[in-house]
């Protein structure tokens, strides 16, 4: 089973908590961690903009990446919104457990 990290960047605190809450709600992730605000600079229609944002980090299986993919576009504001999978390469195994069990079942093939 392979697990990986999502990031997820949002122009809100809210909007994270909104957008993380739904996730879990849903079993699409295991747990996140919203820190910011943080400061983001970024190409957005061919000028460099600089804004504060939160990042979520979000647990999940990689499996579940679509899924968690779709719901995150479908709730956030950004018409482009950043969402990344980062693999999860080493992991402690009581935890790698507790995560596989917290999340949404039989969906492993992908």
């Amino acid at each position: 089973m392979s697990y990986i990290i999502v990031l997820v960047t949002t122009g809100t605190r809210e909007e994270a908590k909104k957008i993380t809450r739904s996730l879990l709600d849903q079993k699409l992730i295991a747990c996140a961690n919203i820190l910011g605000p943080v400061s983001s600079l970024f190409w957005w229609k061919e000028r460099i903009n600089q804004e504060n944002e939160f990042l979520v980090l979000m647990k999940t299986r990689s499996s579940l990446f679509k899924n968690l993919a779709t719901t995150i576009k479908q709730m956030h504001s950004y018409e482009v919104p950043e969402i990344i999978g980062v693999p999860i390469t080493k992991g402690e195994q009581s935890y790698l457990e507790w995560l596989n069990d917290s999340l949404r079942k039989g969906e492993d093939h992908g």
